[in-house]
């Protein structure tokens, strides 16, 4: 996964204030330079916006540009933001974002330019069918909660200056500030009957002790000091700063985690359902707008369950074809036995040539996931860079999640080569507008690297029918995992209606069924981001190479929809035949 796009705590952009749309207004009115034409004139516009929005929080900005100052932001409060359950601050934001857009003549717009257009046309209209269901968002989900990516973000906190290091110890002060903001939420989802189930709540109980109890060893504490270690400080200045974060971290962080867990602890018993969102008043509503947002797709509930279980058709066939050959057996694979995560991503890089674009050498630090918060993170993720330094790309790999050097092997398909470090690196050199970064359409993000994650089993040393009965049981298990999303939360399935749906599949361990119907619980539509999104890219291809006949490449393919970026996919093929008809003229 790519954490949390890794530009901020707050997951809603703010939009346009009615100052900027006074400004964009103004241009029309003839207060602005009448010789800008339009392209330059949108730029300004989507340049004033970015900047709005970078700026909302400190980790916002802090993992968005390296030099801020560049963009004309100077100082800005040190805040994480707040979280807000008020539907009229968002509608009055949002209308304005519209206006400003229309405003525009979308005729005269570049083509990069009218694609921007596009994407914030598509964040206006999805959030505006969002704006009632303000209540149904949870920030505490138990799989990428605010709670358990705090943590990560506050530990890969570059200090590139010691100013850096003043801001990083202003913010963590603010702590409990910002989970305050986040208990009035809980407690208004409370009173409005849409409060988690107790289960739910146990977790989140859970997850924060882990954080704070074993705070001797708690990677904030070390990593701070390691980070300390590579200014060149006095020795005495040096033991200041680290017994100033210690003091803050004991007086601001760990209690503001003990008081959310309080409080959690108090709201306890309120929440009534224990099952999908579809038993919530308008919980079916909602998860088709949850569907929408997370596939990024186009198709209803009922087009993504028949594309779903056609792929899953399509990959029994080729793995029961793969079986009846396969004669050695499976197991453990003995063809791969690499375990150095560098050395993999190396051999990613050279093999992927032939059908990826090339991008030229970029930096990567691979770490493991602290002991202590194994549990409660993904067994992968990639932390996206500074827009304007982009060497600085960091994976995390989960431990406990990696049982053998082909799970390894794919995983860093999926976060590094050529999944989201390459995929990430490659569209920031086509210089994009910076207002994109603000937008994390998880279908194509996540689709891709899973697209590729799909394909790198063919990359590895596995014999070629060995690859395909490993890929083809990957693909159907994700498959059964998205239809099982749509089953809880969509048609309501209980536990028991789950288990026996995946014990028709041979997924009969009672620990497993009740893991993976926490984790749907805990974050639904997460599996659609993966797995639909993974189709939609696999549905371009195979159009694409209808229509080109003799002459697809598959390099050519992955540069147009890389060259796109993340957007929806009704965006991405909009965008992908224009291209493909320039390039043709």
């Amino acid at each position: 996964m790519s954490f949390l796009n890794s530009k901020g705590i707050c997951k809603r952009i703010t939009a346009v204030s009615l100052i900027l749309l006074i400004v964009i207004m103004s241009v029309f009115t003839g207060c602005a330079d009448q010789k800008k034409d339009e392209n330059e004139l949108f730029r300004i516009f989507t340049k004033e916006l970015f900047c709005k929005e970078v700026t909302s929080n400190t980790i916002s900005l802090h993992y968005s540009l390296k030099r801020p100052e560049k963009y004309g932001i100077n100082k800005i409060p040190v805040t994480y933001g707040t979280i807000s359950s008020e539907p009229e601050e968002l509608s009055i934001s949002v209308e304005n974002m519209d206006a400003a857009l229309h405003a525009f003549d979308y005729k005269k717009l570049s083509m990069k330019n009218r694609l921007t257009y596009d994407v914030l046309q598509n964040y206006v209209e999805q959030t505006k069918k969002e704006i009632p269901y303000l209540l149904y968002e949870e920030p505490l989900g138990t799989v990428n909660g605010t709670h358990t990516q705090l943590p990560v973000l506050l530990e890969e906190f570059q200090f590139r200056t010691k100013e850096d290091i003043d801001t990083y110890l202003k913010l963590i002060k603010t702590t409990q500030d910002y989970f305050t903001s986040i208990e009035k939420f809980e407690i208004e989802k409370a009173n409005a009957g849409l409060f988690m189930s107790d289960r739910e709540a146990d977790e989140v109980i859970t997850q924060c002790r882990a954080f704070y109890e074993e705070w001797e060893s708690n990677n904030l504490f070390r990593g701070f000091v390691k980070k300390i270690e590579a200014f060149d400080f006095s020795p005495e200045e040096k033991e200041r700063y680290i017994e100033r974060n210690a003091q803050l971290l004991n007086t601001y962080v760990f209690p503001a985690y003990r008081h959310l867990e309080n409080v959690i602890q108090r709201l306890k018993g309120t929440g009534k359902n224990d099952g999908g969102l579809c038993n919530f008043p308008e919980g079916k509503k909602y998860y088709e707008l949850v569907a929408a947002k997370s596939s990024c797709s186009g198709r209803n509930i009922k087009e993504l369950e028949e594309l779903t279980k056609k792929q899953i058709q399509t990959d029994y066939r080729a793995l029961e074809k793969a079986l009846s050959l396969e004669k050695t057996g499976l197991g453990e694979s003995t063809f791969l036995k690499e375990s150095n995560p560098i050395v993999i991503l190396e051999e990613l890089k050279q093999k992927m040539s032939a059908t990826f674009p090339e991008l030229s050498d970029t930096k990567v630090d691979v770490k493991y996931v602290p002991q202590e918060m194994e549990k409660n993170l993904s067994p992968a993720f990639y932390m996206i860079p500074a827009l304007d330094y982009m060497d600085e790309n960091v994976i995390y790999v989960n431990r406990a999640y990696i049982s053998d050097p082909l799970t390894l092997y794919t995983t860093l398909a999926h976060e590094g080569y050529p999944g989201h470090l390459y995929q990430t690196v490659y569209f920031a050199k086509t210089n994009p507008d910076p207002i994109r970064s603000m937008f994390h359409f998880g279908g194509y993000v996540e689709g891709w690297a899973t697209y590729v994650e799909m394909g790198s089993y063919y990359l590895s040393s596995l014999p070629k029918n060995q690859a395909t009965i490993f890929q083809k049981n990957s693909s159907i298990i994700l498959g059964l995992y998205a239809l099982t999303d749509i089953g809880i939360h969509y048609e309501g399935w209980s536990r028991e209606e789950v288990f026996r749906f995946l014990e028709n599949y041979g997924i009969a361990q009672k620990n497993v069924v009740d893991r993976m119907y926490d984790l749907i619980i805990g974050c639904p539509g997460n599996y659609l981001k993966y797995y639909i999104g993974y189709l939609e890219f696999l549905d371009l291809k195979q159009k694409c190479m209808e229509k080109e006949g003799k002459n697809f490449s598959q390099k050519k393919f992955h540069k147009i929809v890389l060259d796109i970026g993340p957007a929806p996919f009704p965006i991405v093929e909009k965008y992908m035949w224009e291209m493909c008809e320039a390039k043709q003229k």
